[in-house]
């Protein structure tokens, strides 16, 4: 046992996150915390932490315990080096590290004695408190996670800073690693790696989630938090869901017999002088326990109920895309490589791809925010367009939930009929109070919420949702995916949630970080599933070509000297040739490759269509060889 809470209590204003909660982790588990969200899941990994005390109740922890929390938000992007943050992970030997690794890579011949002495000083005090561990822990997760120490957090995409966050985390060599919502931000490359590195990794971890492949993967024990109370249900995260769906059925029916027992007894209390004069005192005083006894239920808010404005039918034809490309200046690659894509009405197409492969500047372009470089886009009438933006643009952080959604008035419209505000955000699971606060107080769930509150409203035939389901909890995301799936109108998803994705895409767009956008009839299972194949499929074509290599050795009359000299070196180029190609394919079918530097990446990716062209076009010579051969 490394952590137990006993009895734990924990209340802000009326509302008890911890209700006399307990709760035990163990070496070596995957504990993933579910619950909706405002339910307390990120409140409950301080009081784990230490960061929040509790009310009352008993934390314990064994002896020397190292706990790290991974924060829910990336870092800010800043000047910082990357060393420097992650060094942050133990303040004080960080700071001398970052301190003496400024002095010696500033320091030269014309140091002066100030600047080494203050260097020696420094490097004694690390040597005092058995810094250079640390240091080196730094380097080697650096080294796993192919990360360069020495560049700043200026320029990183959300997924580099996601993953310089848990090289901080890390570096500290923790026993119990707490993560909050880790899969944010991250594309779907980035998770299967990170799934891999978190399988592997020793210590115990607690997470939140709400990536349900992600809790599948990792998750030992689902523990859930409803209403204050902790329940733990060991096993995977559909035995959970099972039996949590049985739970609230039993509560629901003992809730009802309480509360028709209760009725009786309140009835019999009423009754005339005759029923009071022989009423039993033992019976009032049970009656008075059950009335408070009911006081103190906490009920189960209602479930979202999620309607779309779905706006007149627009044409046939959403989208007709024909040779489009598009570039940035001076780039000496292409975003998107010259293709040719058909939207019609009704298509929920999926666009996955790693992060800054291109997915959000296509969409740009389908909707006229962008210019393509070249080709032609041909958009449909009577199209009306819903966008659901992953930064919350367009909220408004210091306004009211109110005025952010109804601009201050008491009734919204929705497919033509009028609804009080109150019980259109009660639709969302916002309380009445809640319609008051700023949204800047609100958590990562609530605003997203929030958001599709807003968007709904909007009489829409084309639904463009950027990340929606990030902070969502489950049961959202579930009512969410049904929407999407019943929605008529065509859906335009950029989602890095494997389960939404097969659940409510027609279709898939897989950018390949190239250029290239494949179509895929399906979820991203079925991607995967192609990938898979073709993986297994390229030996068995290296194999074919090899038999061709091995032929072109034997055919080599009635040619010219010259020529004859060329067909003979052609099988050694060729073999050269495919080897090269073969290399660079295993090096971009690694599951870390996209993890690499941009600049890596886009070299190797470079280098490999160099490499299948050669190889294209060493066949098509010894095709034109083999021809002029034997005519």
């Amino acid at each position: 046992m490394l952590v137990n809470l006993q009895d734990a209590l924990l209340a802000y204003g009326d509302t008890p996150l911890l209700n006399k909660a307990n709760l035990q982790i163990n070496k070596a588990e995957r504990v993933c915390l579910v619950g909706r969200n405002g339910a307390g899941k990120s409140t409950l990994l301080q009081v784990i932490e230490g960061a929040v005390l509790l009310d009352s109740g008993v934390r314990q922890l064994v002896n020397d315990v190292v706990i790290t929390r991974l924060q829910q938000d990336p870092p800010e992007a800043s000047e910082q080096r990357i060393f420097d943050y992650v060094a942050e992970g133990k303040p004080h030997i960080g700071k001398l590290l970052s301190e003496f690794h400024h002095l010696t890579s500033n320091i030269d011949e014309n140091a002066t004695d100030q600047q080494l002495n203050r260097m020696q000083q420094v490097q004694h005090e690390i040597d005092v408190v058995d810094g250079w561990k640390f240091d080196s822990e730094i380097q080697r997760v650096l080294t796993t996670m192919k990360l360069d120490g020495d560049a700043p957090l200026q320029g990183l995409s959300g997924g580099w800073l996601r993953k310089v966050a848990l090289a901080k985390a890390l570096a500290g060599e923790p026993d119990i690693l707490l993560l909050d919502e880790p899969t944010n931000h991250l594309d779907i490359t980035t998770i299967k790696w990170l799934e891999e590195f978190l399988l592997n990794f020793k210590a115990t971890i607690v997470f939140i989630s709400h990536d349900r492949e992600f809790i599948r993967k990792i998750a030992t024990r689902i523990v859930d938090i409803d209403r204050g109370v902790l329940t733990s249900w060991p096993g995977n995260y559909d035995t959970y869901l099972e039996g949590k769906a049985e739970w609230l059925r039993v509560e629901e029916e003992q809730n009802a017999l309480f509360d028709k027992r209760l009725a009786e007894e309140e009835s019999w209390i009423r009754q005339g002088i005759k029923a009071r004069r022989t009423r039993n005192e033992g019976r009032v005083r049970a009656l008075k326990a059950m009335r408070n006894e009911r006081s103190e239920r906490v009920n189960r808010q209602g479930n979202t109920k999620m309607q779309i404005d779905d706006g007149l039918r627009s044409g046939k034809i959403v989208f007709e895309a024909e040779g489009l490309t598009f570039s940035y200046p001076n780039d000496d690659y292409p975003i998107i490589s010259p293709i040719d894509l058909l939207v019609m009405r009704g298509d929920k197409i999926a666009l996955v791809g790693a992060n800054g492969c291109g997915k959000s500047t296509l969409i740009k372009i389908l909707l006229e925010q962008l210019t393509a470089s070249g080709g032609s886009v041909k958009v449909g009438t009577k199209l009306s367009v819903a966008y659901f933006d992953q930064y919350r643009q367009e909220l408004d952080p210091d306004k009211t939930l109110l005025d952010n959604l109804a601009g201050g008035k008491q009734e919204v419209e929705i497919n033509g009929g009028k609804r009080h505000v109150m019980g259109y955000l009660q639709d969302f699971l916002f309380h009445p109070k809640r319609a008051f606060t700023p949204v800047k107080a609100l958590s990562g769930g609530e605003k997203n919420r929030l958001m599709l509150a807003k968007l709904f409203l909007k009489p829409a035939n084309l639904l463009v949702l950027d990340e929606p389901t990030n902070d969502l909890d489950v049961e959202t995301l579930e009512l969410l995916e049904e929407l999407v799936s019943q929605y008529p109108g065509t859906v335009l998803l950029v989602s890095h949630d494997r389960s939404f994705i097969d659940n409510t895409a027609s279709h898939v767009w897989h950018f390949d970080g190239k250029g290239n956008v494949s179509t895929y009839v399906g979820g991203y299972s079925e991607v995967e599933r192609y990938i898979e194949s073709q993986n297994k499929l390229a030996p068995i074509k290296s194999t074919e070509k090899s038999d061709v290599v091995n032929r072109v050795g034997k055919q080599t009359k009635k040619l010219s000297y010259k020529l004859k000299l060329e067909l003979d070196q052609l099988p050694e180029k060729l073999e050269a040739a495919e080897n090269l190609v073969e290399k660079l394919q295993l090096d971009v079918n690694e599951p870390e490759f996209f993890n690499l530097e941009q600049d890596l990446v886009q070299q190797t990716l470079n280098s490999l269509a160099s490499a299948e062209e050669a190889l294209e076009n060493l066949y098509s010579r010894w095709e034109e060889l083999e021809e002029l051969k034997n005519s």
